[in-house]
């Protein structure tokens, strides 16, 4: 006998086509019109709240009376909550901001009652490798998701070779280490069981209907029917609507029923012959249309400023916490919480993903600034902490010693950039103009930098001059002053992870800043250093040698420019449109700066590029043409588009950096930056969730679509037996690698003027008009642990050094000391902070590779205990060893 299961829910986007107020207003309505409904009909058994505890949060901000009522009916088990703090877009926010969400998820859901243990994912722009895994380390064994899967039913067999197709809506989905789940596909969407029908006649069309398509995909006889839809208000008449739908089919019930029940029901009846689909679920075996990933390139600047908060986050304002405080009273685990929870409201899918109205985007740029700025006040607060606790007493009087943070998971060469006040003049002792004239007018004495061993170190020294300052102290009110700046920049190579290393300025003889010989020649045609030689040609392109392999890279850095005719959400070339290159044009070359250390070459180029659309295509977006339909061409009106680009080699350094820099008067088109490798190869590898995935160069073939966007984090790579390149980036989620010699595209900008999807809903932001700036970088590589170094340099591109001024005391720390050690080129620290409410340390990271590989971590006087990503202890010995793919987080106590 067949069983149908009705689950109530509305999928709740907090923002999307109307800004968030909009939104929250009809999420107060239905909330109250539930907590009715549960006062007035028994029948109305339970409403699922997508997933999500914000929800809550949400409600009570404008309910806050009816907050009792509301937990009365979660404990009861009314209201299905969890297990998910939001409804994330997994592959644009980073693993650590993943694990939150499901962290503060579970703790959030615990407050109220308990979370529906189920992975829910309906609506994500496809999924994430290690769902699997990730979901086992939260104890769940159960995903339901709405993509990245094609279904192929009783009637569709599927092919041997098909991995990403199942014919069922249930299978089996297995992540790269092995871990393993039920996956239970919508394949008719969430709103299957949608506006049930209460007349009869209307009812028997609709059920006839709704359930010859369950039963095509169906496993079993337990029928999961999704009664909502996208801000869907509650049915309130289901019960009635129930009631008649069991009267008309007798050899079926029909209940009104709750995930737990369902999946309950169905594990009992699984059948044997499951397929089973592994990794990333992206719609690999469609036409390639809508797997949505050009939402990595929608307003890049969001993407941009999500990288910057959370590498603030996780890897300068947590390390350097974890690092400053000893008990769960010091550590601020309340306002990093505040940090991230502000953090993760800009990571629904319809958020993170730029797919969304203007408002709701100027309100996301907002919360981006908060959260900045809480994680640079935990920062300095503990920096400041830390510092009182290293021991600076060598240093001589007089002397402005400074203490530098590696707080990246690998060693680090980089330039480390501090400034030093020199000297003060407080308000108290004049007139604030006469200070600064005062100051103005003092000579600086010949400065130089020493490090705890009192040699002189390699420094530029630059006299910043006089500004105002002031101090904040925490006993008494705010102090003025005038002060003389020093910026001291150095040069530090191959720093280790987690570690410190104090210096000092000192009156004296500074250190020769002239290399033996320079890095830049030939008026900034030629970089070079140990290891790379870099041409820029005429053009800007380069031609880079690695030294170390032999190996050649040619028309390296082309900057290519398409028009754009669809959305937010995807990417469409006018037919016919042909790109324009900045290749074959002469572009202007200029020494930036030149030292010991570094050099930087300004590349200034210009495109002649169309300035918009033509005409047709606001007619055919108002028209709602569906973007493949569309007919409109790039505007014969052309103007000149400069792009300026500093390009940086550094002494010690394998890996080239960039600095793209745009004033954006054109609409409608993308800009990519292209790095021809010359490898052929059947696989690249990009960083991932938890992941280094390895994604094939050749699509299916029933793709369509003539681009192959992918979502990356910090890197993409290309390379075969003998060598390989690796692209780092910035907040640069898009690429796609191309036949045409390797070629790695990253995309810089792409500017359209609407949302997309079901209407007509113009976003002017969406152009990204005005100044615009991209970082991105490459290095060269030979065998598989080489290529290793060049994934920690891309990771560790979007890590700055932390640098700070302190005083001459005596502390418990060494001058330079190395907090925690690590040793395994494989392994890829996401995370080095405390345990929620609690003191011990937590560490987490994941093998990059597909093999086992050597692991050890140590922290002097702690031990580490394995556990899982909610931070809750599991019987798993540690070993010296990570398995393939394997994720491994340790709590780590005395």
């Amino acid at each position: 006998m067949k069983k149908v299961y009705i689950v109530s829910h509305s999928h709740w986007d907090r923002e999307w086509y109307l800004p968030y107020e909009q939104h929250h207003m009809r999420l107060i309505q239905l909330v109250d019109d539930l907590l009715e409904l549960f006062e007035t009909d028994p029948e109305f058994k339970s409403f699922h709240l997508d997933g999500q505890t914000i929800i809550l949060d949400d409600y009570v901000q404008v309910r806050p009376e009816k907050k009792p009522l509301l937990e009365k009916y979660i404990r009861e088990g009314r209201f299905k909550i969890g297990p998910f703090y939001i409804l994330q877009d997994d592959f644009l926010i980073s693993s650590e901001a993943n694990t939150r969400n499901m962290l503060i998820g579970f703790e959030e859901s615990k407050k109220w009652g308990s979370p529906v243990k189920l992975g829910y994912f309906p609506d994500t722009f496809g999924n994430m490798g290690q769902t699997p895994q990730i979901m086992r380390e939260a104890g769940l064994d159960v995903a339901a998701f709405g993509r990245g899967v094609k279904p192929t039913g009783f009637n569709n067999v599927v092919i041997n070779d098909e991995k990403y197709a199942s014919q069922y809506s249930e299978m089996w989905w297995e992540g790269p280490d092995g871990s393993k789940i039920l996956g239970l596909l919508f394949a008719n969407w969430y709103s299957n069981g949608n506006e049930i029908p209460v007349d009869k006649e209307e009812a028997k069309l609709f059920w006839d209907r709704k359930l010859a398509d369950a039963s095509q995909y169906a496993s079993t006889g337990h029928l999961l029917m999704m009664n909502g839809c996208d801000h869907q208000p509650v049915q309130k008449d289901l019960s009635a609507a129930i009631r008649v739908a069991n009267e008309l089919y007798p050899e079926i019930e029909f209940v009104h029923s709750s995930f737990e029940e369902y999946i309950a029901a169905l594990k009992a009846d699984l059948p044997q012959e499951l397929s089973t689909v592994s990794g990333e679920l992206t719609s690999q075996e469609t036409d390639g249309w809508y797997t949505l990933a050009n939402t990595s390139s929608a307003r890049v600047y969001l993407k941009q400023m999500n990288t910057e908060v959370e590498r603030q986050l996780e890897n300068i304002a947590e390390p350097l916490a974890t690092m400053a405080y000893t008990t769960a009273e010091q550590y601020p685990h309340d306002t990093l919480r505040y940090a991230w929870k502000t953090l993760m409201q800009n990571h629904p899918h319809d958020s993170i993903c730029g797919c969304s109205i203007d408002e709701v985007h100027q309100e996301m740029v907002t919360r981006f600034q908060k959260a900045k700025e809480v994680g640079k006040f935990v920062a300095d607060e503990a920096a400041e902490a830390l510092m009182a606790q290293i021991d600076t007493s060598a240093f001589p009087e007089g002397s402005k010693p400074f203490v530098i943070f590696n707080t990246a998971g690998s060693a680090k060469t980089d330039v480390a950039e501090v400034t030093i006040e020199w000297t003060r003049k407080p308000f108290s002792q004049g007139k604030p103009s006469n200070l600064y004239y005062e100051l103005k007018e003092t000579k600086l004495p010949e400065l130089a930098v020493v490090n705890a061993q009192g040699k002189t170190v390699a420094a530029e020294i630059i006299d910043e001059g006089v500004t105002f300052g002031y101090d904040l102290p925490k006993d008494k009110f705010r102090q003025p002053y005038m002060g003389r700046y020093v910026k001291v920049r150095m040069f530090m190579e191959q720093m280790p992870a987690m570690a410190w290393e104090s210096f000092a300025l000192v009156e004296g003889a500074a250190a020769d800043l002239q290399a033996d010989e320079a890095i830049v020649k030939e008026q900034g045609r030629l970089l070079e250093n140990e290891f790379l030689k870099v041409i820029i040609q005429e053009d800007g392109s380069l031609d880079v040698q690695n030294k170390e392999t032999g190996k050649e890279y040619t028309g390296l850095m082309v900057f290519e420019n398409v028009g754009d005719i669809a959305n937010e959400y995807i990417f469409k070339q006018p037919v016919g449109d042909q790109a324009i290159l900045s290749s074959g044009k002469k572009a202007k070359i200029t020494v930036q700066s030149a030292n010991a250390f570094a050099a930087e070459v300004l590349v200034e180029q210009e495109l002649e590029i169309p300035v918009s659309a033509d005409e047709r295509l606001e007619e055919e977006m108002k028209a709602v043409i569906e973007f493949r339909d569309r007919k409109a061409q790039r505007s014969k009106e052309t103007a000149i588009f400069k792009i300026s680009t500093k390009i940086k080699l550094q002494k010690g350094s394998k890996q080239l950096q960039f600095e793209t820099s745009y004033n954006n008067q054109m609409k409608d088109h993308r800009l990519r930056v292209l790095f021809p490798t010359g490898i052929e190869a059947a696989y690249h590898e990009a960083e991932s969730i938890y992941e280094v995935v390895q994604r094939p160069n050749k699509v299916d073939r029933a793709w369509e679509n003539p681009t192959n966007p992918q979502h990356q984090h910090s890197f993409v790579n290309i390379h075969n037996d003998e060598h390989g390149v690796t692209v780092a980036n910035f907040g640069l989620n898009e690429y796609e690698v191309l036949s045409d010699r390797g070629t790695i595209a990253v995309t810089l900008l792409r500017a359209v003027g609407e949302l997309g999807d079901w209407g007509y809903f113009p976003t002017p932001e969406a152009q990204c008009l005005g100044e615009h700036t991209v970082r991105f970088a490459v290095a060269f590589h030979g065998d598989e642990a080489d290529k290793l170094r060049t994934y920690h340099e891309a990771m560790n591109f979007q890590v700055p050094f932390s640098a700070y001024q302190t005083t001459k005391h005596v502390g418990q720390y060494a001058a330079d000391h190395q907090y925690m050690k690590i040793e395994g080129d494989a392994f890829a620290l996401t995370a080095f902070k405390r345990k929620e409410h609690s003191v011990e340390i937590v560490t987490r990271g994941f093998n990059m590779t597909g093999t086992e590989q050597p692991l050890r971590l140590s922290i002097a006087e702690l031990a580490p205990q394995r556990c899982n990503l909610l931070e809750e202890p599991v019987d798993v010995k540690v070993t010296d060893q990570i398995k393939p793919a394997e994720i491994v987080s340790y709590s780590w106590s005395k």
